[in-house]
């Protein structure tokens, strides 16, 4: 499986990739590394979204999960960069419970480019985040993207 590391603000993060979509993006350098036209593309629209000048990512992504985490996932990537859901109105939108939303969250492999980042308890508080140094992390994504939006970057 090819993957391929780079340092980010966040610090290595690795993205991986099967059958010509992204399967993972992991924090810390993965062992292998291979330059596939994919990846390099990955790499550069992240870097592009840590610049603050991409909130949208155009990538085939493929994760695996049961259905009812595919259509949490599909949920996350339907929230505008700059705004938050909360788990509950999540689950209230998938007629399921925001602790199954959270465990879907948890277990997202593609964070950042599927935004699990953008969720946050009901009064708004930051919640878990299961990458890099976990609700720091959560509030360091949310910060770049309120100033990447304020600045008129589209977010859609």
């Amino acid at each position: 499986m090819p993957q391929l590391s780079f340092l980010t603000p966040l610090g290595d993060l690795t993205l991986s990739e099967d059958e010509g979509s992204i399967i993972a993006l992991d924090w810390g350098r993965g062992r292998d590394q291979d330059e596939t036209p994919l990846l390099v593309a990955a790499r550069a629209q992240l870097q592009d979204y840590f610049d603050g000048t991409r909130m949208v990512f155009d990538l085939p992504l493929a994760p695996e999960g049961s259905a009812f985490r595919q259509r949490v996932w599909a949920a996350m990537c339907a929230i505008p960069a700059g705004e938050t859901r909360s788990y509950g109105s999540v689950a209230r939108g998938l007629g399921s419970a925001a602790r199954a939303v959270g465990g879907a969250c948890g277990a997202n492999p593609i964070p950042i480019l599927i935004p699990c980042h953008r969720i946050v308890s009901e009064q708004g508080a930051v919640g878990g985040y299961s990458g890099g140094d976990g609700p720091a992390t959560k509030r360091i994504l949310l910060a770049l993207e309120a100033a990447a939006v304020s600045k008129g970057v589209v977010s859609r």
